[in-house]
């Protein structure tokens, strides 16, 4: 009787390592999707940026310069902003 008793505790151990395995391969999953989709979101949102200054036509190199430093501005401000958020 004891050795049927271990041999059903050591299947019921196997089973729960297997339901946490899936439970982690699920949750990795689904934050690899969710990660996806921000640096999708992301990425959007920097080539709508780059498109505004395509559609302005700038005249001369000097007003390209001047768009590309205010969009490099605002890329920095982003990231200074994500670091304090991160660091709070």
């Amino acid at each position: 009787m004891f050795i049927i008793g271990r041999t059903k505790l050591c299947q019921e151990k196997k089973m729960g390592d297997k339901g946490q395995e899936a439970f982690i391969k699920e949750m990795q999953n689904r934050f690899d999707k969710k990660l996806r989709e921000h640096e999708i979101s992301v990425i959007e949102h920097w080539r709508e940026q780059l498109t505004r200054i395509l559609m302005m036509k700038p005249e001369g190199v000097g007003a390209l310069q001047a768009q590309i430093k205010k969009m490099s501005d605002m890329m920095n401000n982003r990231i200074i902003n994500m670091k304090k958020t991160q660091n709070d």
